[in-house]
């Protein structure tokens, strides 16, 4: 009997003493367990910082690679243009890098001079048709002269009906040319093609110069106001052909002069003569 009294009353003790330590037991648990899961928590949180560190890493590298591949493939391009370009006009052009100029004056310097056979007035061409003509020439290097110079004039063509103008640089950069002398009864309109006469022994005939972007009918004169957009980035020129060819040699030898000069004469002449009294005018 009394074991069974002590039994009892340590049941009932123990069973207290349980009720009291049993919670106390269970939060230092869920404490325990939530600092090991809050330490697992941070050491995964650790170890994805570490891997996507190591993702932007990457793809920066992969980034600059591909830009790597995209420069390589465009100048791959660009050089088979050339190359295509230089096969089908059949003369043997020399392949020159632009690596300076001078924005203010119109001129660029290629990596090429008179060891290349380079001589001052050949003509600088890219596949998409005239950039200029060289001006100075030392031993390594040259130095040429934009088309769309304010001192540039070339004797030009309005493809479609062979009407003869003058194109002159703006003197304003990224502006274009302006095509002058071209009689106010032509038809002229925006999109067409301007091209090279081919007289006055610099250029060839045919050669892309830009396409008409603005025509003015109205004002006074005889000529037309044309503005043409050209047909070469002028601002993008990374490789060039330089054409051997020493055409305004060859025009002197023959007596021949009827470049750009002597075209502008003759039309400043009409023009003054249908100023006269007496002439009519188109307005």
């Amino acid at each position: 009997m009394f074991w069974l009294l002590l039994g009892e009353r340590f049941s009932v003790l123990h069973q207290l003493t349980l009720e009291t330590i049993g919670p106390l037991q269970s939060f230092a648990t869920h404490v325990g367990n939530s600092m090991g899961q809050m330490t697992d928590s941070l050491r995964g949180t650790a170890s994805i910082r570490q891997e996507r560190d190591l993702y932007m890493r990457r793809n920066t590298e992969l980034l600059q690679q591909l830009s790597e591949f995209r420069e390589a493939y465009s100048t791959f391009r660009y050089l088979q243009d050339q190359l295509r370009f230089k096969e089908q006009e059949k003369f043997p052009a020399i392949s020159a890098r632009v690596i300076g100029g001078d924005a203010s004056l119109f001129t660029i310097v290629l990596d090429r001079g008179k060891r290349d056979d380079v001589l001052e007035g050949m003509v600088v061409l890219t596949p998409d048709g005239v950039v200029g003509q060289v001006v100075h020439v030392s031993e390594n290097y040259c130095k040429a002269l934009l088309a769309d110079s304010p001192s540039s004039a070339i004797d030009a063509l309005v493809q479609k009906n062979r009407v003869r103008g003058i194109l002159k640089g703006t003197g304003v950069n990224g502006s274009g040319y302006v095509l002058e002398y071209v009689l106010k009864n032509v038809d002229v309109a925006v999109g067409d093609m301007i091209v090279t006469a081919g007289v006055g022994g610099v250029y060839s005939s045919g050669v892309p110069l830009g396409k008409v972007s603005y025509v003015d009918k109205q004002q006074s004169g005889m000529f037309l106001k044309i503005e043409v957009r050209p047909a070469v980035d002028f601002q993008r020129l990374d490789y060039v052909l330089v054409d051997p060819t020493d055409r305004r040699k060859a025009m002197q030898d023959l007596g021949v002069n009827s470049g750009p000069a002597g075209f502008e004469t003759m039309m400043k002449a009409r023009e003054e003569a249908a100023k006269r009294p007496g002439v009519n005018q188109e307005r």
